[in-house]
């Protein structure tokens, strides 16, 4: 017997720890050694913090207009479906399914890995167990895909176990990473920060020496639109670590008051992470010099923050943490994301088996598609890269779910908002400017960060059709 509706179990507290929990997986813990490569001073570095911040948290309150209006599981599909047509949702949804989600689910997966083989060496990615048709598997990408069918089945049981383990998870690593920051400032020996601050605004940028512990061979002053592209650069990894913020939208069948819940729980789950994520990088230029934060041993840049503040012990320290942070990280991921396949195939444009719930009322068959096509990503080795191609796209589609708020007050201007984005026009239109700029930026100067994962967008449009002229046969509907 299967449910045929969601159950409506999630408070504010616990749509707030979807947020924050989606977005804090291991970004915070490296990619500020990358954005010190590009932008070379303190100041920059706060500043792509900033800007990533404000945008995260502009972007999550003009959300909060949206997740009013159609507070249905879906959440940004049926934005998109709502202000443009299907074949803008659909575009977003295949993104989403094809590599948006499901190779993110795969990175955080494979980062929990390395992090436990520094407990458990036999699991690292230097062990390696087969290697069929000329892949090569190893112990991590194993353990990986272990750990997402075990969230996976969990999350089929239904979603109280999935919203205990996210709330558990959650709590404990903004506990710890608070406390790793306060302990940064209060324990170091050795200050650096009036040092690195001496760098000010000054953009400087390596002249290749590359990462992984290397000591740069020199630093190049860049400025103008050099340094433009060099802030795009750096923020596709902080955009990385800021993101998936999105994901309560998609569960908000499961939200008690949705319309009002899910917009707060955006503003105050972006909120926390955007002040966690400045504080950590303020503790790493206490800790660290700036070199140090630029070339870490091995790019393990919260290691060697860690190292500094309790010695030895400090690997074990951020090991456990990352391990909790990616493993509370995933679940809230693979909860969230299987509730988007449900809307697209109860609209005729996925799988028809997706659209259905088990007697736990969950939809038990989109939570294992999801982890399959995850897990081969984990297989491939490609999630890095294709994480790095669809940055691009990402913000496109947040800008266009942005600019739909603008359409939707012409299309439906009687609809009921019982909550307004925050700063409209204004701060709305901020948003949309500053992300279709990063976007030009990174056009110009990343290419290879924008056509492949446009491409894989594009890709869909061929698909939607073929899907829509088969639409009334249930065998491909």
């Amino acid at each position: 017997m299967s449910e045929t509706k969601f159950k409506p179990v999630m408070g504010l507290w616990d749509a707030t720890m979807i947020v924050a929990g989606s977005m804090i997986g291991s970004g915070i813990f490296i990619v500020s050694a990358d954005i010190v490569r590009n932008v070379g001073s303190a100041g920059w570095l706060i500043a792509v913090w900033a800007i990533t911040g404000f945008m995260t948290i502009t972007a999550a309150v003009s959300y909060g207009e949206l997740s009013g209006m159609y507070p249905k599981a879906g959440g940004q599909y049926v934005y998109l479906k709502e202000a443009y047509n299907s074949l803008m949702a659909f575009l977003y949804g295949w993104s989403f399914f094809a590599v948006i989600q499901t190779a993110t689910i795969a990175a955080v997966g494979v980062a929990f890995s390395r992090f436990t083989a520094y407990l458990i060496p036999a699991v690292g990615e230097n062990v390696i167990l087969l290697k069929p048709f000329g892949l090569t598997i190893s112990a991590a990408q194993v353990l990986a895909i272990a750990m997402i069918a075990l969230l996976t089945y969990t999350n089929t049981r239904g979603i109280q176990g999935g919203k205990i383990i996210q709330n558990t998870f959650t709590a404990a690593k903004l506990i710890a990473l608070f406390g790793l920051i306060i302990l940064g400032f209060l324990l170091v020996k050795e200050s650096f920060w009036t040092q690195n601050w001496q760098t000010g605004f000054n953009s400087m940028q390596d002249l290749g020496a590359g990462g992984g512990g290397k000591v740069p061979t020199g630093w190049m002053e860049i400025g103008g639109m050099a340094l433009l592209g060099a802030i795009a650069a750096s923020m596709t990894g902080s955009i990385f670590s800021s993101d998936a913020w999105n994901n309560v939208t998609f569960i908000a069948g499961e939200i008690k008051n949705p319309k009002r819940n899910i917009g707060l729980s955006l503003f105050l789950g972006t909120f926390m992470v955007t002040m966690l994520y400045i504080t950590a990088n303020l503790m790493y230029l206490h800790v660290l010099p700036l070199d140090g934060i630029a070339y870490p041993q091995a790019d393990r840049l919260a290691i060697s923050a860690a190292n500094e503040i309790f010695g030895a012990s400090g690997t074990l320290v951020i090991a456990v943490l990352i391990m909790v942070s990616t493993f509370g990280c995933n679940n809230g991921l693979i909860l969230a994301g299987a509730r988007v396949y449900y809307t697209m195939a109860k609209d005729g444009l996925f799988f028809k088996k997706a659209g259905e719930l088990n007697k736990n009322s969950v939809p038990q068959w989109a939570l294992w598609a999801q982890a399959l096509v995850a897990s081969l990503l984990c297989l491939s080795g490609e999630y890095g890269n294709l994480l790095d191609m669809v940055s691009f796209v990402v913000v496109i589609f947040y800008a266009l779910t942005i600019i739909g708020i603008f359409i939707l007050r012409k299309k439906q201007p009687n609809a009921e908002r019982p909550y307004k984005a925050f700063g409209y026009p204004v701060l709305p239109a901020i948003y949309v400017i500053m992300a279709f700029t990063f976007c030009t930026m990174l056009i110009i100067y990343k290419p290879q960060f924008t056509w492949p994962g446009l491409i894989i967008t594009l890709a869909g449009i061929p698909i939607y059709f073929w899907v829509m002229r088969n639409k009334k046969d249930p065998a491909t509907s």
